[in-house]
């Protein structure tokens, strides 16, 4: 856990089993935002996961399930936790008023 919280790319290298682990992956995310590129599958659609690595870095958004950044609410919920996740929301999303004046004034 060290290794991936200074270098998401770590993460790559971690045995499938910890890829896999729940609570690793979201002490990692937590940690790291990035880290959710090289987290099971099952997790980039997992809602408190991706809202935790957005939080800390709004790039992980891009490694998010499509269902996620098509999810007007989660979406909402993510632009109040970090504006900059806006960038990789789905596109309907950019041109959304409440959405986008919650990013901006977040």
């Amino acid at each position: 856990l060290a290794a991936v919280t200074q270098d998401s790319w770590a993460l790559q290298y971690a045995a499938e089993e910890l890829k896999a682990d729940r609570e690793f992956i979201l002490t990692a995310v937590t940690k790291n935002g990035r880290t959710l590129k090289y987290a099971a599958k099952k997790f980039k659609g997992d809602r408190e996961i991706v809202l935790a690595a957005v939080t800390q870095d709004s790039w992980a958004l891009q490694y998010a399930a499509e269902e996620l950044k098509a999810d007007r609410e989660f979406i909402l919920t993510a632009v109040t936790k970090n504006g900059r996740t806006l960038k990789y929301a789905a596109k309907k999303f950019k041109g959304d008023r409440e959405i986008v004046l919650a990013a901006v004034t977040q």
